[in-house]
């Protein structure tokens, strides 16, 4: 019986130190300083941080490898790495729940490679601040040039460009679309990186989901303050 399955496309293999472009803000933006350089020495890139109140408080940190793939098992290795500094460091105030998560299908793009290696795929640009009597932008992606993204705009009236070119660093958030197309793409790519890694059975990303791969260690409690030392008060401050 004859394979009609479509082959798969080349591997994107991005650069390991290409810096984000895109970054956070306020207790995120702490977080990410501690985390980044132990996430990359650990062969991964940054891709978010992320906080949010579910649970009382989950600190969200999004990775992945050059390829764009990451594995449960690649989500154990960076929470046992990054647990202890967080506890030395406490980037996070009082107590919250990690959370070590892949980008999923409808990722966060962070880096200019992100921008490339999705070509030709919808996208949604939020602007940190207005450009072009602008703040949001929604179509396919076209192409990059240095730090300049081209997006298409379909909804531009007819006597307006049907596209934009937009500054990457002055994006203050941009993912993909879920899309059939996106989903289907996303699920060939991570077939294909899987096949690149000695020991792992592509055929598992078959099965994927739309949702991504998470690991929770547990609740990192609080730590309890030291008691005030009534016969040295200037300690107890």
């Amino acid at each position: 019986m004859t394979d009609t399955t479509p082959p798969l496309p080349p591997a994107i293999e991005a650069d390991l130190h290409e810096p984000r472009l895109i970054h956070e803000n306020g207790p995120a933006a702490r977080v990410a300083r501690v985390v980044e350089p132990i996430v990359k020495s650990l062969g991964y890139r940054l891709v978010r941080v992320k906080i949010t109140p579910q649970n009382g408080c989950t600190v969200q940190i999004m990775a992945e490898r050059p390829d764009g793939s990451f594995t449960v098992e690649d989500c154990e290795a960076t929470s046992k790495a990054l647990s202890p500094l967080l506890d030395v460091e406490e980037p996070v105030q009082g107590a919250y729940h990690l959370e070590i998560s892949s980008p999923g299908i409808d990722r966060p793009l962070v880096r200019v490679s992100d921008f490339a290696r999705w070509t030709g795929f919808e996208a949604k640009v939020e602007m940190a601040m207005m450009l072009n009597g602008r703040k949001r932008f929604r179509g396919p992606l076209e192409g990059v040039e240095g730090e300049t993204l081209r997006i298409g705009l379909p909804d531009a009236p007819e006597d307006l460009p049907k596209f934009a070119l937009i500054p990457i660093r002055e994006i203050g958030e941009a993912r993909l679309v879920l899309t059939d197309e996106v989903i289907a793409e996303s699920l060939y790519r991570t077939k294909l990186a899987l096949r690149a890694l000695e020991g792992e059975d592509a055929d598992a990303a078959s099965e994927q989901t739309e949702k991504p791969n998470r690991y929770r260690p547990g609740p990192r409690p609080q730590k309890p303050r030291p008691k005030p030392d009534p016969r040295n008060p200037k300690r107890s401050r």
